[in-house]
């Protein structure tokens, strides 16, 4: 199957050595100048701007409506400038511009600034010890009582696991739609969900085909939570609950179901756990049982934003999620499942936002 066929990203670009510079400064000074937009979005200075329109709004005008000081309104201006965030209209007045209404306005832009600000951004101080230990150094600014991040989740101050929450779901709530009518093509007697989250694909799997079983399986006190929407929901009689760490490699996955699926899954663990994962999957399967994997792969995007978005995101699982796992690309997932002894049956790309999803058989 020639699933390598996407356009290239990220092709070079031929810059003069003055801008090359420039673009290398960008990225020193990146951590400052995210922080003063963000900055200037929580504390009402984009919103101001947008508000005054075309014709734009002076610094004490902005002072005023924001209860900020002009001092503190200039410094967000010159920095919001310098990146193109607002627009100097005359001497006096700046206005939003076009990058400043995304931040502002953009539903996707907002979630993925949240996730980076409350999640990422203290933790991946420590990103090199990350790389060198191949642990989540940066996860102890939360506390240093847990392992990996899965395990810290469900006790996180409420700003920090809201954020995690709303980047995680905001990717596949529109996708769960898209994928299960492929997943329920067929008649499914029970489906084993591996890594449930909250119990959302469950649900919504449930909800459309009132014949359906399932088992959730996940870590204790994730598995609790979804165990609770599930009751919310009222289908309590036909999905289920298994507690159960893959990270163990003896860890015993349930046999026989017609279908296992993971969502966002694999991207939690490194390659020789993947591997492990899977072979345990496998082992679990009949010969007439099919694996689908829902995965955000970034060499099978269409736009350079989505790959870039992926790529960069794989320093949040070094840093805060597992110390050894990452947005996987497509090619490397496939050469997990290979090694695993299963084989890929389709591949459907373009699922949602940027999902991917691998059916694989015996």
């Amino acid at each position: 199957m020639p699933i390598f066929s996407m356009k290239p990203l990220f092709k070079n670009r031929k810059l003069s050595a003055l801008e090359a510079q420039y673009e290398a400064h960008k990225i020193a000074y990146a951590p400052i100048i995210f922080q003063a937009v963000r900055s200037m979005r929580d504390l009402g200075v984009l919103e101001a701007l947008e508000k005054a329109g075309r014709g734009g709004m002076d610094a004490d005008s902005i002072a005023s409506r924001t209860n900020l000081s002009t001092y503190a309104v200039d410094t967000l201006l010159e920095s919001g400038l310098s990146c193109g965030v607002v627009e100097q209209i005359d001497k006096q007045n700046f206005a939003l511009s076009k990058i400043g209404w995304f931040l502002l306005n953009d539903t996707m832009t907002r979630i993925n600034m949240d996730y980076n600000h409350y999640v990422c951004y203290k933790g991946l101080y420590d990103l090199d010890k990350s790389l060198e230990s191949e642990k989540p150094e940066g996860l102890k600014v939360f506390g240093a009582q847990w392992e990996t991040l899965y395990q810290a989740l469900p006790h996180l101050p409420d700003e920090v696991k809201n954020a995690w929450y709303a980047f995680d779901h905001y990717y596949s709530d529109g996708t769960y739609p898209l994928v299960l009518p492929l997943v329920l093509d067929r008649p499914v007697g029970h489906l084993l969900d591996i890594g449930a989250n909250v119990g959302k694909f469950s649900i919504l799997a449930a909800n459309a085909d009132p014949d359906l079983t399932i088992t959730m399986l996940d870590l204790p006190d994730q598995l609790q939570n979804a165990l609770n929407n599930v009751a919310a929901a009222g289908l309590s009689d036909r999905i289920r609950g298994l507690a159960l760490d893959l990270l163990h490699p003896q860890a015993e996955i349930p046999s026989g179901a017609d279908v296992y699926w993971l969502s966002q899954f694999l991207s939690c663990f490194g390659s020789e756990e993947i591997i492990s994962i899977l072979e345990r999957i496998k082992t679990a399967m009949r010969a007439d049982s099919r694996l689908f994997i829902l995965e955000t792969c970034w060499d099978r995007q269409e736009h350079e934003a989505a790959a870039y978005s992926l790529i960069n995101t794989s320093p949040y699982f070094t840093c805060m999620a597992s110390g050894n796992s990452k947005m996987y690309s497509a090619k490397a997932l496939l050469e997990h499942i290979q090694a695993a002894g299963l084989k890929l049956h389709e591949l459907h790309d373009n699922l949602g936002i940027c999902h991917s999803l691998f059916e694989c058989r015996i």
